[in-house]
């Protein structure tokens, strides 16, 4: 066995200082892995042993952990990225939480009624403490979208927020790697989506024949033939960040459903949607206070980062272009 120690920095943010979310961000390992560590005995908060994931940890406060566990190697293409790890929580009050959604698990169920999904298994776990719990969605992301949710605990704390959707007030930032280059780097996608005979969501000019959806993005990255950009929403309308994107000739990599086989990238074998929910903002419905949650990008894109980058240096002396940044 062995054992590390470590101090808990300040640059981490308020909402992210939950012990499961520090060992995450610090050991740079699967939420799943953090939560495993606490629950097993194998993390000490100043001295005294840590058995809750959501327990709160300050600037300063040490955490020692009796084993580390290695990286976990990328998912092969035959392997479907499981989603039935725990729910790491970024956020819990008496009123409302935030969650770490995983990729690959249905925000709410559908109309064929699935049992498994982050709904259900949010309020089953505040059941654990409050049998009367109840659990309300707000606002919802993709099965294959991974990123910050947010859940209400009362059906009139979910009215208060989803009114801040209608206005849209909340901040919602999301990050995505596309194949291709946007040009121009930086722009805002304006259409009205309307919806055919297979749920597949597509652009109209007419105001009459679908919703409007308003889209900014702005590149961070770009690699040989694909880039990350991040994408702000003004409006939330189903499939609109990947019909937008997809519509400009560069589809999210993984994407199945819009120009798929543009999508495909020999760096994203994942069976799931390069789309990460990052950032959430709001205002606390009870106190007013402006809240803004984030959440650190997953594996798969960290593994994305480092197979292309890696290319791109092999590949330097024949001429191939390196990446660049957006300040």
């Amino acid at each position: 066995m062995t054992s590390k120690t470590i101090t808990v920095p300040a640059s981490i943010p308020f909402p992210a200082r939950q012990l499961a979310s520090v060992l995450q961000n610090l050991l740079a390992i699967p939420a799943s892995h953090s939560v495993w560590l606490i629950e097993n005995g194998c993390v000490v908060v100043n001295h005294r042993m840590a058995r809750r994931p959501h327990q709160r940890v300050e600037p300063g406060d040490q955490i020692e952990l009796d084993w580390i566990p290695m990286p976990v190697a990328a998912p092969s293409k035959k392997k479907k990225t499981s989603s039935r790890g725990p729910i790491e929580f970024l956020f819990d009050d008496p009123y409302l939480c935030v969650v770490n959604k995983p990729a690959n698990l249905l925000t709410v169920p559908t109309r064929y009624g699935e049992g498994q999904t982050l709904l259900s298994r949010v309020e089953r776990r505040l059941k654990d403490s409050d049998p009367k719990a109840q659990a309300f969605c707000v606002h919802r992301l993709d099965r294959d979208v991974s990123g910050v949710l947010l859940i209400a605990k009362s059906l009139e704390v979910a009215e208060a927020i989803r009114g801040q959707f209608a206005e849209r007030k909340p901040e919602r930032q999301y990050v995505a790697i596309i194949s291709g280059h946007m040009e121009p780097r930086e722009g805002t996608i304006r259409s009205y989506l309307a919806t055919d005979s297979d749920l597949n969501r597509f652009s109209v000019n007419d105001p009459t024949k679908g919703e409007l959806a308003v889209t900014h993005y702005r590149t961070r990255t770009e690699w040989k033939d694909a880039s990350l950009v991040e994408v702000h929403l003004e409006t939330g309308r189903r499939n609109q960040i990947r019909v937008h994107l997809a519509e400009q000739g560069h589809p999210i990599l993984g994407d199945p459903r819009y120009r798929s086989e543009q999508a495909a990238h020999w760096a994203w074998p994942h069976r799931r949607i390069a789309l990460h929910g990052e950032t959430l903002g709001i205002t606390h419905p009870e106190t007013g206070e402006p809240m803004k949650f984030q959440s650190p990008w997953p594996q798969e894109f960290r593994d994305f980062q480092r197979s292309v980058t890696r290319a791109i240096t092999k590949n330097q002396h024949k001429g191939d272009p390196k990446l660049r940044d957006n300040p």
